[in-house]
């Protein structure tokens, strides 16, 4: 019996660690989960979002790795970004945080907003007035837009503030070689590229690719009778553009 019992043990022992390995191995070269804390891509992302993003569209740096362990530097299997992408990347100024924003600048780009409107190369985006949005964040509506970048992505952006907003009138930037340039979707509520600056490739974990489960946060963790009528089911495995 005592043998028995020991190998069902050691059966057990061994499913879970292959069970952590293949998901350590599925988070690392596929596919890994995030979720969205902030209200800085509205309203293309709300707070509450859970998302997968494509670990291999980019190929792979330090930071694909768990723990951004420093087993090699640079990208290898590489493929380069798409401006309008919407991407995950650790943050600049401490490779640690997870960042989410769209990528507006390319290598070589010279990016500038002047009264609300984006430059890039000095051309103006196109945007286009649509109906206001309800800010679920200032519980008000906010002026919404459909904005075209040069290679034909639209998407939706909106101006809490106006055309007036501290980040409305910027300087020029140039991006360097091997960096991007990113901004959020709620361009006056956005601590981004305008602010921070450039994001270099190695940086980029990879884009977001759907919206697997989203709450509307109205749930306590507790009161799980309400937690079916928290979930934003419309947004459930909806594709992110």
């Amino acid at each position: 019996m005592k043998s028995k019992n020991a190998g069902g043990i050691v059966e057990t022992i061994k499913t879970i660690v292959y069970a952590v390995v293949i998901a350590i191995v599925v988070r690392t070269v596929a596919y890994e989960p995030f979720n969205i804390p902030s209200g800085s891509m509205i309203p293309t992302l709300l707070i509450g979002d859970y998302l997968f993003v494509s670990k291999f569209s980019y190929g792979y740096s330090r930071y694909s790795l768990p723990l951004g362990l420093p087993l090699f530097s640079g990208r290898i299997l590489s493929s380069p970004p798409k401006r309008g992408d919407v991407v995950v990347f650790k943050f600049p100024k401490d490779n640690t945080t997870d960042y989410i924003k769209r990528l507006i600048g390319l290598p070589g780009d010279r990016v500038q907003v002047k009264g609300g409107l984006l430059y890039i190369n000095d051309k103006p985006v196109k945007r286009e007035r649509i109906e206001d949005l309800f800010d679920p964040e200032d519980n008000r509506p906010a002026a919404q837009y459909i904005e075209t970048l040069p290679n034909g992505v639209r998407h939706r952006i909106i101006e809490k503030m106006g055309d007036n907003g501290p980040l409305d009138n910027t300087q020029v930037f140039v991006v360097p070689p091997n960096e991007y340039f990113m901004m959020g979707d709620n361009r006056d509520n956005s601590a981004d590229s305008r602010v921070w600056g450039f994001v270099p490739a190695e940086n980029l974990i990879g884009p977001a690719r759907f919206i697997f489960f989203s709450t509307d946060g109205s749930a306590e963790w507790w009161a799980f009778w309400n937690w079916p009528f928290a979930i934003r089911y419309s947004r459930l495995l909806e594709g992110i553009h």
